[in-house]
């Protein structure tokens, strides 16, 4: 089955189910009843706008709606289509329309990038629907595709978005998988710009900070159109990037009744012309609470224009005369807050609390401590009042001065912060638990019931965690940077350390190394030895895994500063993992050291259970001193309690290292016997990293024996494996492969084999 075929099927299902015939849909979502017809038929998949459309007036499950996108998105890789849906009731801007689309053709020409800034940093003028408006109209012409980021540059709860995790969005939508991502910002943005340098495609920045956050992501090619909001004018670009600078005011008054009108109609604004004329100006001109003001209208058809000008007129005679058109906007977010049912206005105050860029439905329902039933029939309510709206994913977002809003009525309200933001964290860190059981090796240990509130995710396999995590990564790192209170820098630890698992399976270096090292300082600041050695292990493993030998040493001196306040048996871990790092940064005699200082700790403390660990980890040290015979007879010795305890994996690891102490005995064959008995075991246990291992030291072997092809099919296999894991590793495999003699004609060649 193709897969439009899919989409189409899923589609139907989804529209009987919320019982729609093809034109009910239709008159919902505003898509042709033609163009519903041929998706369903599998002739044809929705562009992002169309699928959004769909999906809000089809307000699907969350299992339902993660299908639909997954079935659709199949074909986009290469293709973007990342926009946000345009506004169907964008109204104005004529003048501005037209410059910038004299500046469109010309970006062709001259290879000019443009920015779209507020004069003075206005918040609400409709920068982003101009924008979006904009890169909608000119899309055919950069037929590539359209790239789409929200820089959060001026949200309040939230620190401005990494230009490299915004590459990496990016470069996704571009078809880079995860394998061939780098993790530095820089190679990030060289990728970008070789991948866009023979594209044409629009890229629209939304929200950014400064020039310095915008500069990495400024597409390479001529026929590339780059669209960037900021409440700051972002001069430095002018100047620098010969980008040409728009700016965007307050509406007038035609502008402003004319948007008004677009969302109540003609009819009711020709009823009442006074009334419609007051109602813009109570809101400042401004579009942010014009269009707030149209959609409260909108709900409610039978109230008379004048009835809403009294009502917010009553609101906002404390800040008219301020003339401050930020706080006239409160106000017409709070006469939209009062339509609210106490519920959903709670639910409303909590929601403000989410730290990250948008939040799904079950990271909202535990802020708020409800259940989903509840949360879903809120969160209707909040976007039918349009303080909220929701992206192409399913996810909620709130505008950032609607969100600010909603945390000052949070403190009016003296709302429990701390008990929704404990609600939040015990969501993320628990899930993550019952996720991490189906994807890695690397388990925290088990975390001690949630507080009550805590929505519980479902999760019956490998590919519904893995979604999970995919689904909640940027609000977890997200709350491990915004939650600042002091009271739950255990949380901050406990949450950083449930990801683990999930950050090496995936590759995820760079996201680890962030969020271990804020784990290591909450830690420091606790004074937990066992969480300060812990955090800092973390950090040094992916510190080793990016190629930074000599940063990890820094993290490594904190833990040897604890070590003697840690149990035994966290002190054998401790030492192991420093045995791992000295390895690693070949200064074997400490490695040698750290391994026998672990077995002795097992043994003088009767730590049975770990000893087999510790014997696989000094037989690896003995090898790479050369004491190959007494590498095999001390990890021979793991083997039994190995089997015994039912650790197929170190087991796997105490093969392969036995292998390879053969293999420098010269007797290739016993070692690559020892080699796939390993990668059985490792394939059994789903341990990528440890594949890639064996692969690797399977091409020595066979290289040994003269068998070429064998060897290089399987350093193939282990570079693909550790690119898939980002580990820097991959490079120096695949340099060897590059070593290697070419493929002979197979009528003259004598492989070996």
């Amino acid at each position: 089955m193709s897969d439009k075929e899919t989409f189409g099927g899923l589609l139907r299902e989804a529209r009987r189910r919320a019982l729609l015939t093809l034109e009910a849909l239709a008159e919902a979502s505003g898509v042709s009843v033609r163009a519903i017809s041929d998706m369903e038929r599998g002739r044809s998949l929705p562009r992002q706008a169309t699928l959004t459309e769909l999906l809000e007036a089809l307000d699907p499950a969350e299992d339902e709606r993660r299908q639909l996108v997954r079935a659709a998105a199949r074909h986009t890789h290469d293709v973007p289509r990342q926009l946000p849906p345009d506004l169907a009731v964008f109204r104005g801007r004529a003048e501005v329309m037209r410059r910038v689309h004299s500046l469109t053709a010309q970006t062709a020409e001259r290879g000019g990038h443009v920015v779209v800034s507020a004069i003075g940093g206005m918040a609400g003028v409709g920068k982003t629907t101009l924008a979006v408006h904009w890169a909608h109209q000119v899309a055919d012409g950069f037929p590539d595709g359209q790239l789409y980021v929200n820089l959060r540059g001026f949200e309040a709860s939230e620190r401005p978005l990494d230009p490299g995790e915004a590459l990496g969005g990016f470069l996704t939508a571009l078809g880079v998988p995860s394998a061939d991502m780098p993790s530095g910002t820089e190679e990030r943005s060289a990728l970008f710009r070789q991948r866009t340098a023979s594209r044409r495609l629009v890229a629209v920045l939304d929200n950014a900070r400064d020039e310095e956050q915008v500069r990495p992501l400024l597409p390479a090619s001529p026929g590339c159109l780059a669209i960037i909001t900021s409440r700051n004018r972002l001069s430095g670009l002018a100047a620098t990037e010969g980008c040409t600078l728009v700016g965007l005011n307050i509406w007038d008054e035609n502008e402003a009744l004319s948007a008004l009108t677009a969302r109540i109609g003609e009819e009711r604004c020709g009823a009442e012309p006074g009334a419609a004329a007051e109602l813009v100006r109570l809101c400042g001109y401004l579009p942010l609470a014009v269009a707030v003001v149209g959609a409260q209208l909108s709900a409610a058809p039978g109230m008379p224009l004048r009835v809403a000008v009294r009502e917010l007129a009553e609101a906002r005679l404390d800040v008219l005369s301020t003339g401050d058109l930020r706080a006239d906007v409160r106000t017409v977010f709070s006469w939209s807050y009062r339509t609210l049912t106490p519920g959903s206005a709670r639910f409303f105050r909590l929601l403000a609390l989410h730290p990250g860029p948008s939040a799904s439905a079950e990271s909202a329902a535990s802020l708020a401590g409800v259940d989903m039933a509840t949360a879903r029939r809120c969160l209707r309510e909040l976007a039918s009042a349009s303080l909220l709206s929701r992206d192409v994913d399913g996810h909620y977002v709130l505008h950032d001065l609607v969100r600010a809003h909603g945390l000052e009525l949070l403190d009016e309200h003296h709302d429990d912060r701390r008990a929704a933001e404990v609600r939040l964290l015990d969501y993320l860190r628990h899930n993550a638990y019952s996720a991490g059981l189906f994807v890695s090796r690397y388990k925290a240990d088990p975390p001690g019931p949630a507080v009550p509130g805590v929505v519980h995710v479902p999760v019956s396999g490998r590919e519904d965690a893995l979604d999970w995590y995919e689904r909640e990564s940027a609000a977890t790192a997200a709350a491990l940077r915004g939650v600042e209170d002091p009271g739950l820098l255990r949380h901050r630890v406990d949450l950083a350390l449930e990801w683990v698992g999930y950050n090496a399976v995936a590759g995820r270096w760079t996201e680890e190394i962030v969020a271990e090292r804020i784990a290591l300082e909450a830690a420091l600041t606790l004074d937990d030895p066992v969480a300060i050695v812990q955090s800092g292990a973390n950090l040094v493993r992916a510190l080793v895994e990016t190629g930074s030998h000599r940063e990890a040493d820094e993290p490594a001196t904190v833990m040897l500063r604890h070590l003697g306040r840690l149990p035994p048996a966290r002190q054998v871990r401790a030492e192991q993992n420093l045995n791992r790092l000295r390895f690693e940064q070949k200064r074997i005699p400490e490695a040698l050291q750290h391994a026998r200082n672990a077995l002795a700790l097992c043994r003088s403390h009767g730590l049975r259970d770990k000893i087999p660990v510790a014997l696989v980890g000094l037989g690896a040290v003995l090898d790479e001193i050369g004491d190959y015979r007494g590498a095999i007879t001390t990890t021979e010795e793991a083997l039994p309690l190995l089997r015994e305890a039912g650790d197929r994996r170190t087991e796997g690891v105490a093969l392969s290292n036995i292998g390879q102490a053969l293999e420098n005995l010269d007797d290739p064959d016993a070692a690559i016997d020892h080699y796939e008995r390993a990668l059985r075991l490792y394939e059994a246990v789903l341990d990528t990293y440890g594949q890639a291992e064996v692969w690797d030291r399977l091409a020595s072997a066979h290289l040994r024996k003269g068998a070429v092809e064998k060897a290089r099919a399987s350093w193939t296999r282990s570079a693909d494996l550790f690119s898939s894991l980002r580990v820097a590793r991959a490079e120096g495999i695949r340099a060897r492969l590059d070593d290697l003699p070419q493929p002979q004609d197979r009528s003259t060649a004598h492989d070996g084999q």
